[in-house]
């Protein structure tokens, strides 16, 4: 038993504790517009 890690603390784990938050995009992918724009205007 001494290799696998100890979860007791996970199972009584009070989920309603936590606070409600909103994920938040901070870095987009550009879109493929953008990328063809880019492409352009290296290539002048």
């Amino acid at each position: 038993m001494g290799d696998k890690p100890d979860v007791s603390a996970v199972a009584t784990f009070d989920k309603s504790k936590l606070k409600k938050t909103d994920t938040e995009i901070k870095n987009p992918l550009p879109t493929k517009e953008t990328i063809e724009q880019e492409k352009a205007e290296q290539g002048k």
